[in-house]
């Protein structure tokens, strides 16, 4: 999705999605995700929609990118020959053993704030897929990012996070950091892994994210 969406950015094209993904962060985002029938048949008669392209370091992404343990995961996912939500499951399990937080310092036109954070999230969708919500009031037509932070984690807050994310109410959790804006860059104390859309990249220790908006045409339920 993000190979071929990004090539249409700012083009007259309609993006065709028929999601077939473990995920479809986007599909389910957008109430395209289901059998490949109904996918189809929205490209028949759907409507097209106008919805913002994110940037990350340059990379282009339409669902989330991040930084942390998200971008590690997405790393060691990508290794593997077989994929899905269990797979992804229990890579994760095995990596959060040894992960450890990272500090972050995020800016925002003039504002300057420090996070020490698990993981960092950029998302122009509301989820990463498998309805995980990320940023449950996330919006792909308005314009913005939604920049999340979640906070170490710790047997005492991580199943709450957890849940709360499944259940669309990580927004109303008093322990996460949420900012919106046109654009953010993050400063972090050494190189490392970048995803966008779950593709991943090697970047410096400062990251740029902006949005070019409404500037994706994608064919979306009438």
């Amino acid at each position: 999705m993000n190979e071929v969406a990004a090539v249409l950015i700012g083009t007259t094209a309609t993006f065709g999605l028929v999601p077939c993904g473990s995920g479809n962060g986007l599909g389910r985002h957008l109430k395209i995700h289901g059998p490949v029938p109904r996918a189809l048949q929205i490209l028949l008669t759907g409507n097209p929609r106008l919805i913002d392209a994110g940037y990350a370091d340059g990379h282009p992404f339409f669902t989330a990118a991040g930084l942390g343990f998200e971008a590690e995961i997405a790393h060691r996912f990508n290794q593997l020959r077989r994929r899905g939500f269990l797979r992804y499951l229990a890579t994760s399990s095995r990596a959060f053993v040894a992960w450890r937080p990272e500090e972050y310092t995020i800016l925002q036109g003039d504002a300057r704030e420090r996070r020490r954070a698990f993981t960092l999230a950029v998302a122009n969708a509301s989820q990463y897929g498998n309805n995980a919500r990320i940023a449950p009031t996330a919006r792909v037509d308005d314009g913005a990012l939604d920049l999340c932070a979640v906070p170490p984690l710790s047997p005492w807050n991580a199943l709450p996070l957890v849940a709360r994310m499944f259940r669309g109410t990580l927004h109303r959790s008093p322990d996460m950091f949420f900012r919106r804006g046109e654009r953010f860059v993050v400063e972090r104390t050494a190189a490392g892994f970048l995803h966008t859309d779950g593709e991943v990249h090697t970047a410096g220790q400062r990251v740029e994210f902006s949005v070019r908006p409404a500037s994706l045409r994608i064919m979306c339920p009438a």
